[in-house]
């Protein structure tokens, strides 16, 4: 990705009114940046993951209140549909992927990203959003089949729903690509996946563009 389209004062002015609450103003915005030809990659990462990131550290630190975190959440996710028509405009491969979060995980927006950006470089990414139960997400590989799956995972108590849910999928799906990522890595990792092979530490979206541009063809 080349240097990003996001000036700070920008990101600066949407950070702002994304912890005031202002979608209206965070949308005009976003507005802009489409509007001025900004790479949708470079939109979701500079803008989205960078702001979320920062309202997260605040969060931590007692800075924000956990509605003000809840309510940047969902003007994101409101805000992200503004760059959908040019996501699903994009030819689309063969390839796809099943994403989804952890059991008792309900913090949706990092897979819900992970998936849009899979559909940015032309997968189909099945998103199958929050607490989803371990049998219907292998219930759902077998029915797309996908090339990969990709687990999320925010909260760091959430742990050992994630290795549940890879030991789940390793014992049916032997060689599947689990990819695996959340703020929880933040934290540690846990040893997630560690006795499995196939199981890979995503600690951003640009590391998910690395895997995805350092992928064996098939």
């Amino acid at each position: 990705m080349n240097e990003s389209q996001v000036p700070d004062a920008l990101y600066d002015d949407y950070l702002s009114n994304l912890i005031a609450g202002q979608s209206r103003q965070c949308g005009e915005l976003v507005q802009k940046l489409l509007s001025e030809g900004i790479e949708v990659e470079d939109l979701y990462t500079n803008l989205f993951q960078r702001s979320l990131y920062r309202v997260g550290e605040l969060w931590e630190r007692g800075r924000i209140s956990v509605a003000t975190e809840h309510i940047a959440t969902s003007i994101t996710e409101r805000v992200m549909a503004l760059a959908y028509p040019l996501i699903f405009s994009r030819e689309h491969t063969n390839h796809a992927a099943v994403v989804s979060c952890a059991a008792n995980e309900y913090h949706q927006i990092g897979g819900r990203m992970v998936a849009d950006m899979l559909e940015m470089r032309g997968w189909h990414g099945h998103f199958l959003g929050a607490n989803t139960p371990v049998a219907d997400l292998v219930r759902m590989i077998d029915e797309k089949e996908p090339d990969m799956v990709a687990l999320s995972v925010s909260v760091y108590f959430n742990m050992p729903a994630l290795e549940s849910a890879i030991e789940t999928v390793r014992s049916v799906h032997k060689t599947l690509p689990i990819l695996v990522g959340g703020q929880a890595l933040r934290w540690g990792d846990a040893g997630i996946g560690s006795e499995h092979s196939g199981v890979h530490l995503l600690h951003s979206l640009q590391d998910l563009e690395a895997y995805l541009s350092n992928r064996p063809e098939d």
